[in-house]
């Protein structure tokens, strides 16, 4: 897993066909969520999943911690990709992966001013029971841990990259203007973007995506990542 382009916040059939046109790797389908709003429903999104065959490139991005209900989210989706964002023990990583092995986990590490080696704890208790992390940004006005818009202190996510046994993906305020930067300054597996993908009336603009993937790409393949 390297030089993997992801966007998240999925609305309908048709934005996901155009992101996979666009050369995006992976979707991202936000639901169960604690602050945001989900960007469309559970059954609107295993229809999506279905139509588009994105049983390999889908992400359930979720707060979601009964675990039973994960598992079974997952299945009634069509995917196998989970974005875990609840802050949960490491147990629930591995419980998860009993009750599905095939599960593909990823574990959201939320960069704060003051929890850079918190992080690094975390990230080491997490590492046996995951196949890849995500860092992202708190916001402290809204309580949101992700789709913030916002930036964070990118050598706290160099420093997880450079110690993680496990692919780190970059999020957190990226945009087509930011992300060769944040590549070379992070050297991450993979990127995401969200917000800084969106257009005045939420959906996603493509220009904007093409613009990101396409330097993204470049940024990989300059640090010798691609």
């Amino acid at each position: 897993m390297k030089a993997l382009v992801q966007v998240a916040g999925v609305i309908d059939l048709a934005e996901a066909r155009a992101l996979l046109a666009c050369g995006v790797d992976w979707l991202g389908f936000p639901l169960r969520l604690d602050v945001h709003r989900p960007d469309l429903g559970e059954d609107e999104a295993a229809d999506v999943i279905r139509a588009a065959g994105l049983a390999e490139r889908a992400v359930l991005i979720t707060y979601e911690t009964d675990l039973a209900a994960l598992v079974a989210l997952a299945a009634a989706l069509g995917l196998r990709r989970i974005q875990l964002h609840a802050d949960c023990a490491p147990a629930v990583a591995a419980e998860v992966k009993s009750l599905n092995p095939a599960l593909f986990l990823m574990k959201s590490l939320v960069v704060r001013p003051d929890n850079r080696q918190a992080l690094l704890d975390r990230m080491q208790a997490f590492a046996p029971h995951v196949a890849a992390f995500i860092t992202d940004t708190f916001d402290p006005r809204t309580g949101a841990s992700g789709a913030t818009g916002q930036v964070h202190d990118w050598t706290v996510s160099a420093g997880l990259v450079a110690a993680s046994p496990r692919p780190v993906i970059l999020a957190g305020g990226l945009t087509p203007d930011n992300v060769a930067e944040a590549v070379r300054a992070v050297r991450p597996a993979g990127v995401d973007a969200h917000t800084g993908l969106e257009g005045s009336d939420g959906r996603k603009d493509m220009g904007k995506v093409r613009l990101f993937v396409d330097r993204a790409r470049a940024a990989f393949r300059e640090a010798g990542l691609g």
